[in-house]
């Protein structure tokens, strides 16, 4: 298993790898500047070690692949590789020592010599040149991790800032630098804004959403198929493809993909987990939707403009823009209510996001590792065995733990969707299958749980916030349960009203269908 190799050369020399040089040729056949984000641990980084070893003419390493004989492998370009993948950067002086240091091997490798001081700026246009006159040809620029300085440091936005101008000093080179590059391609997981960043860049190609490219990074269920063929006796496919699959970059008709770090380990372990989860989230991001109270449901069908999806910033960072470049949300869908004017919906790609992300938003939401210890010991028996009356007990007392002075110290709790949050995130963190019906209404939420051959639907309702009558009569007045009755599932009518005053549900009222 290739866990965790990014050398194209050590891949090749044993072991799985799947065919991407069909998206690279047909990227490098076009040429220019392009910009990919994808979330971490995607393969980006062996991405741009592929194309380094195809720019360089090193035919041997690519027989048998699909570009093999569509490539002209005399012409070898110089390759720049820069990287920002290693370490936590923390200040300018940091950033530019690390820049100078690449800057240096590059011209020892490449044998260009750095005729006078100066600035870094100079430096990087000085290598450019210098390279595309004693090689002889244009030069190929690939960028790793381009953001990772400004993104680890989001939280002290200074210092973010202050790294920012350093990358934008050292990318605004390659706008003058033109008829010295063949190819330049950065990645990163973030898209920030060009003014912000990419300085007069404006042929920079954004392909991250373009359909031909869907699936330049990760594993398609015909990957899975056909080149893991021998890992998936003893694993149950379609689970494989719940936990790991539903990753889409672009509308309904492109193909989704599997995060290719969580099969690689799930082969290796023979054990589902929440691998890349683990490894992968920044803690800038819970802290980001603790402090902008985010109402959980809405993770399930969140709509947005492509607008704010791109809109990416120190200063102005959209919240659905974080989620879906980080990986955590993905593209369900793109609809036109207006001519070209599209709103995407966006939701979790899978159960490992939505599950773990739920589980980690537990404690932002007031509950502590007790309630997550009684949520994974007691809720499943409880559903199991329909008991009701245990359930009722059970969310009373997951409200009654909830401490007084989080209520006053914490902007989620004087959210409206609060209780309604807790509710969900609650049950997403179990792993069990939720559904959320109106995830737009942050004072209710109709919601059902389908666990152990039962079905549990429940409405919500804040008596201070919402006309009177009963919560069980509303689920019964919409005939929210009409559209299960062909499952054969005994059926659960749950109506639960909160008290905002109270910090406590109010009423529990239960029918049995």
């Amino acid at each position: 298993m290739p866990i965790g190799i990014q050398a194209f050369d050590k891949l090749r020399e044993g072991g799985y790898y799947v065919d991407k040089t069909p998206q690279l040729h047909r990227l490098v056949e076009q040429g220019g500047y392009y910009f990919l984000s994808r979330p971490r641990r995607f393969g980006k980084s062996l991405l741009l070690d592929t194309l380094r070893c195809l720019f360089e003419g090193r035919e041997a390493l690519f027989e048998g692949l699909h570009i093999h004989d569509k490539w002209d492998w005399q012409i070898r370009h110089p390759v720049i590789r820069l990287s920002f993948a290693d370490g936590v950067l923390q200040d300018r002086e940091q950033l530019d020592e690390r820049i100078r240091d690449q800057l240096f091997q590059h011209r020892e490798r490449l044998g260009v010599p750095l005729r006078r001081e100066t600035d870094i700026a100079g430096e990087f246009s000085a290598l450019i040149r210098g390279a595309h006159e004693k090689h002889g040809q244009r030069v190929v620029v690939l960028v790793d991790e381009y953001d990772k300085p400004i993104l680890d440091n989001l939280l002290e936005p200074e210092r973010a800032r202050e790294l920012r101008e350093g990358l934008k000093n050292l990318y605004s080179v390659l706008k003058d630098a033109d008829p010295h590059l063949a190819f330049v391609l950065l990645t990163g997981v973030s898209k920030f804004s060009k003014v912000s960043l990419f300085s007069g860049l404006n042929n920079l190609n954004d392909i991250t959403l373009d359909a031909p490219y869907a699936t330049i990074c990760g594993y398609t269920d015909e990957d899975i198929d056909m080149v893991f063929a021998p890992e998936l006796p003893g694993l149950e496919r379609s689970q494989l493809k719940h936990w790991y699959n539903g990753y889409r970059w672009g509308g309904q008709e492109v193909t989704a993909v599997y995060n290719p770090f969580d099969v690689l380990l799930l082969f290796q372990k023979r054990q589902f987990g929440p691998y890349w989860f683990e490894s992968a989230t920044p803690t800038f991001l819970v802290e980001v939707l603790k402090q902008r109270g985010v109402f959980t449901p809405s993770l399930i069908a969140w709509h947005s403009r492509p607008a704010l999806l791109g809109r990416f910033d120190v200063d102005d960072i959209a919240t659905e823009a974080l989620l879906l470049q980080a990986g955590y949300l993905t593209l369900k869908g793109v609809r036109e209510e207006v001519p070209n004017r599209p709103i995407y919906r966006l939701g979790f790609p899978n159960q490992e996001v939505e599950t773990s992300l739920n589980e980690a938003l537990l404690p932002v939401l007031g509950l502590g590792d007790d309630a997550l210890d009684e949520l994974t010991l007691k809720l499943p028996g409880l559903l199991k065995a329909a008991d009701v009356v245990g359930l009722e007990a059970y969310f009373k007392a997951l409200y009654a733990g909830l401490p007084h002075d989080w209520y006053r110290n914490n902007p989620i709790a004087r959210y409206e969707g609060h209780y309604a949050s807790v509710f969900y995130s609650h049950f997403a963190a179990l792993g069990v299958s939720v559904t959320v019906e109106d995830a737009s209404h942050h004072g209710k939420v109709d919601m059902t749980v389908d666990f152990a051959g039962h079905l549990y639907l429940f409405e919500f309702k804040v008596v201070e916030q919402l006309p009177e009558g009963s919560a069980l009569e509303q689920i019964k007045a919409r005939g929210y349960a009409d559209k299960y009755r062909g499952q054969g599932k005994p059926m659960h009518l749950i109506g639960v009203e909160f008290s905002r005053e109270r910090r406590q549900i109010v009423a529990f009222e239960v029918e049995t269908q």
